[in-house]
């Protein structure tokens, strides 16, 4: 397996011989509703589109995951699973095959990697976007993504996964509970999971964010700090922080399956 950081929230995966592009903001800048003033994220050059991609994963239909100056220039026959609020935005943009999975609900790329939606991060009072989890088929390698850090208990019954893309430090406003929660929730979620190999997104890459929204947003720990606390409770897990843009090798062991009587 082999993982690309392309800054905030976007990755490519390398899996069952599939590339998968993970919440994709490669061009432009990043705004909320052409708000600049109230937040706006710009990089010093564009990210090259990738020349192969197999999937587009979406978890949610904010412009941060759904970024559409992005999805503007991908090839729109590019298979496209998604939340179903992203998924409004790439039928929009007249992408040809649009699989929205509700939580639970299964797609199975190439016969090679399949795709779980899990419960993700509430938008609003009556919608909750999407987690994933991903399967290599021929390995069994198991790797998570939720990117705003609300894990759902349900996670427990698909324990162990080898690998756990989510925040690690918390991203708040005064007053306001987290709006991105890393920290104590990444704990949970490694305690539920046991993941060989554990990487931050949401808050790094090669990008500058300005706007009033910024000026309000406070940062709370660091990767470093998370690496204290796993050791504390003694969970094995590495994590790595992988600089943006390097293609980072993920060295994992095959687990001992357990047979009950």
């Amino acid at each position: 397996m082999y993982l690309t950081y392309l800054d905030s929230n976007s990755w490519l995966v390398e899996i069952g011989d599939r590339n998968i592009l993970i919440d994709p903001w490669l061009v432009g800048s990043l705004t909320f509703a052409n708000l600049d003033w109230l937040f706006k994220g710009s990089r010093p050059q564009e990210r090259p589109i990738p020349e192969k991609i197999d999937l587009i994963l979406l978890s949610q239909g904010l412009e941060d995951h759904a970024h559409p100056p992005t999805l503007k220039q991908l090839d729109r026959n590019i298979p496209v699973v998604a939340s179903a609020n992203a998924a409004k935005v790439v039928n929009q943009l007249n992408y040809q095959q649009v699989n929205s999975l509700a939580h639970g609900e299964k797609f199975t790329l190439n016969g090679s990697v399949e795709i779980t939606a899990t419960p993700g991060s509430p938008i609003g009072p009556n919608s909750v976007e999407n987690g994933y989890l991903l399967k290599e088929l021929e390995s069994g390698f198991t790797l998570y993504y939720e990117p705003h850090g609300y894990h759902s208990e349900s996670l427990k019954k698909i324990a162990p996964v080898d690998v756990v893309i989510t925040p690690l430090i918390d991203l708040g406003l005064p007053l306001i509970r987290p709006i991105i929660k890393g920290k104590e929730k990444a704990l949970e979620v490694a305690k539920w999971l046991q993941p060989q190999i554990m990487l931050p997104t949401a808050a790094g890459g090669d990008v500058t964010f300005e706007g009033l929204l910024m000026n309000l947003i406070k940062p709370e720990g660091t990767v470093e700090d998370f690496r204290s606390l796993l050791q504390q409770h003694n969970i094995a897990a590495q994590v790595l922080e992988p600089k943006s843009g390097d293609r980072t090798q993920l060295n994992l062991q095959k687990r001992a399956v357990s047979v009950s009587h």
